[in-house]
């Protein structure tokens, strides 16, 4: 018997990077800084959807607008 698991979907630094809009770069100092958790693949690395789903979750921020 084979129970259903829901599979983690792991991204690419270039998905991650089109999906917020930032440089491959960007994505690559914030898994090397420890702010976005990652699973290294030979020589690239992996990004699980849950993690940036929380990522960008908690980086929302929420504040006074600028005025002139």
């Amino acid at each position: 018997m084979t129970s259903e698991k829901s599979r983690v979907r792991y991204l690419t630094v270039a998905e991650v990077a089109d999906v917020m809009r930032v440089s491959k770069m960007t994505v690559y100092r914030l898994v090397h800084a420890g702010e976005l958790p990652a699973v290294r693949v030979g020589r690239s690395f992996r990004v699980p959807q849950d993690a940036l789903d929380v990522y960008l979750a908690s980086s929302h921020v929420e504040g006074d607008r600028l005025t002139s």
